[in-house]
C-alpha cells in the first residue's frame, strides 16, 4: 500500500474533483451521518412532548428541551472518548467502523423500539456512536494528504461541505417524512442514511492508508485490566444512580453540565500545574480559559436551534404556504444554507485582510454580540400567539445565527491548537469539545424556563446576557492578546 507520506498521481490525483479516491468515500459518510444525526434531531424534542395521540411520547416539554440538551452534550463528551480510543486501543478507522453501526443501531432502535425504551436505547448509541465517529473521521481525512500536499486545505473544504448538506437535507427529509407517516417511519430514513454510509464505507475502507489504522500511542498490556475495571466501575456507578433515582430523566442534563464542567477544571488544572508545560506555554492556556467561557456561552445560544428555536417553529412561526404547512423541522436546515453560502465569503474576507483581520479573542467577542442581537430579533414578534411570525423573520435571525457561528466555530478548533502546549495538544482540543459539551447541555437547561406567556423576558435576559459577556470579552483583548504571546 502506498503511504500517505508519499502519494502517487496514479491513485491519488484526478480521482475526486482532483482530490484522494478516498475523500470521496469519507464525504459520503459524512454527509450520511450528518443526514441521520440532523434528521433525527429534527424531529427529536417533537417525539418527546407531542401527546401520545399525536404519534409522540407526552413527556413534559421543560423535561424534553433538557434531554436534548443532555444528549448533544453527550455526543460531545464522546468524542473525548473516542479519540482515546483511537489512540491507545483500536485506530481511528476501527474506531469509526464500529461508531458507524453503532449509529446506525441507534436510529433502528428509535424507530422500531417502543416509547421510553426506544428513546434510551436510541440516544445512547446515536450519541456515544456520533462522538466515536466525529473524533476520528477528520483525523481520517487528514491521513490522505502528505504534510506539504498543496490540495490539503481544498479536500477539507469539500469535505465539510459533506457535514453542511447532510445537514441540510436530514430535517428537509424527517420532516417530511414525520408529517405523512409519523415519527417512527422519520426515524427509519435516518436510519437508512446510515446504513447507506456505512455499506459504502464498508466495501472502501481497505483502501484507506496505512497511517489510518495505526494505535499512535498504544495501551501497554498491563494496564488493560485497570482500564476495563475503570469502564466497569463507571457503568456500575451509572446504573447505580438511576436505580436509586440519583439520575433521571429530570436532573440529566444538570448531571452532564456538572461531569462537563468538572472534567475542564480537571483539564486546566493539569496544563497549568504540569512540569511539561513552559512558563510561556503556561501563559497561553490562562489566556484560553476566557476564550473557553465564551465558547461554551456561544453554544448555550447557538445550540437553542434544537430547543427553543424549534419550539418557537412549531407554535409561533407561520409555516403556510398556498394552503400547505411546512413541517416544523425545515426550519433546521436554513442554517446550513446560510453556512453553505456565507462561509467562503467569511474565508475570502479573513485572507484579504490579511494580518489586518480581527484577532481570534475579538471575533470570540463578536460572536456573542451578535448572538445576543440575534436573540433581541425574537422580540418584536414575542407574545403573537399561533403563526404569529412570518418566516423570513425567523429566516433573519437564523441569518444572524450563522453569521456568529462563523466568527467563532471554525477558529475554535485552529486557536485551541496554536494556544496548547506541545505536550498536551490533544487535551487543548478536548477542551475546546468540552466547552462546546458544556453550552449544549446549557441550551437544554435554559430552555426550561422558555415559554410562550414569558418570551420578552427570555430573549431580553439571554440577549443582554450574551453581549454583555461579548463586551467584557472585546475589553479583555489586549490583555489576552499578551498573554497569548503572539499567537493570534
Amino acid at each position: 500500500m502506498t503511504s500517505v507520506e508519499s502519494p502517487t498521481q496514479g491513485d491519488t490525483r484526478a480521482s475526486f474533483f482532483g482530490q484522494p479516491r478516498m475523500l470521496a468515500n469519507l464525504f459520503s459518510v459524512e454527509l450520511w451521518e450528518r443526514f441521520s444525526f440532523y434528521g433525527m434531531q429534527g424531529i427529536l424534542l417533537y417525539y418527546m412532548y407531542y401527546t401520545v395521540a399525536d404519534g409522540g411520547l407526552g413527556i413534559d416539554q421543560a423535561v424534553a428541551t433538557g434531554l436534548v440538551g443532555a444528549y448533544g452534550g453527550g455526543v460531545y463528551l464522546s468524542t473525548i472518548l473516542g479519540a482515546w480510543l483511537a489512540d491507545r486501543v483500536l485506530g481511528s478507522e476501527r474506531v469509526l467502523f464500529y461508531s458507524a453501526i453503532m449509529i446506525m443501531l441507534g436510529h433502528i432502535s428509535l424507530a422500531v423500539l417502543p416509547d421510553v425504551i426506544g428513546l434510551t436505547a436510541g440516544l445512547i448509541l446515536v450519541g456515544v456512536g456520533s462522538g466515536g465517529l466525529k473524533a476520528n473521521v477528520t483525523s481520517l481525512v487528514g491521513t490522505l494528504y502528505a504534510k506539504d500536499d498543496e490540495r490539503r486545505d481544498a479536500g477539507f473544504s469539500i469535505f465539510y461541505m459533506g457535514i453542511n448538506a447532510g445537514a441540510l437535507i436530514g430535517p428537509l427529509i424527517t420532516g417530511w417524512l414525520w408529517k405523512e407517516y409519523g415519527f417512527h417511519i422519520g426515524f427509519g430514513a435516518a436510519a437508512v442514511g446510515m446504513a447507506i454510509g456505512l455499506v459504502q464505507y464498508s466495501l472502501t475502507r481497505k483502501n484507506l492508508p496505512e497511517k489510518a489504522h495505526e494505535v499512535m500511542n498504544p495501551l501497554p498490556s498491563s494496564d488493560r485490566l485497570r482500564w476495563i475495571l475503570i469502564a466497569v466501575g463507571g457503568l456500575v456507578l451509572i446504573a447505580g444512580a438511576v436505580l436509586t433515582g440519583l439520575l433521571e430523566a429530570g436532573n440529566l442534563a444538570d448531571v452532564m453540565a456538572v461531569v462537563a464542567i468538572l472534567a475542564s477544571i480537571g483539564y486546566f488544572a493539569l496544563l497549568l500545574t504540569s512540569s511539561k508545560v513552559s512558563a510561556d506555554e503556561r501563559s497561553r492556556v490562562r489566556a484560553f480559559i476566557p476564550l473557553y467561557i465564551a465558547s461554551a456561552a456561544f453554544w448555550a445560544l447557538f445550540q437553542q436551534q434544537f430547543t427553543v428555536v424549534a419550539i418557537y417553529a412549531d407554535k409561533s412561526l407561520d409555516r403556510t404556504f398556498f394552503g400547505w404547512t411546512m413541517p416544523p423541522t425545515f426550519v433546521q436546515s436554513i442554517n446550513p444554507v446560510f453556512i453553505i453560502v456565507l462561509a467562503g465569503v467569511f474565508a475570502a474576507v479573513w485572507t484579504k485582510m490579511g494580518s489586518k483581520q480581527p484577532s481570534s479573542p475579538l471575533k470570540f467577542a463578536g460572536a456573542l454580540v451578535v448572538m445576543g442581537l440575534a436573540f433581541f430579533a425574537f422580540i418584536p414578534f414575542a407574545g403573537g400567539g399561533p403563526n404569529s411570525t412570518p418566516l423570513l423573520g425567523l429566516v433573519f435571525i437564523l441569518f444572524l445565527f450563522t453569521c456568529a457561528e462563523l466568527l467563532l466555530s471554525p477558529i475554535g478548533l485552529s486557536v485551541a491548537t496554536k494556544l496548547a502546549p506541545e505536550a498536551f495538544r490533544t487535551q487543548m482540543v478536548a477542551l475546546f469539545f468540552l466547552s462546546v459539551s458544556v453550552g449544549t447541555t446549557l441550551a437544554g437547561i435554559l430552555a426550561r424556563y422558555y415559554n410562550q406567556d414569558t418570551e420578552v423576558t427570555y430573549f431580553t435576559v439571554i440577549g443582554s446576557t450574551a453581549i454583555v459577556l461579548g463586551l467584557i470579552l472585546g475589553a479583555l483583548v489586549p490583555m489576552l492578546k499578551r498573554k497569548m504571546l503572539g499567537v493570534r
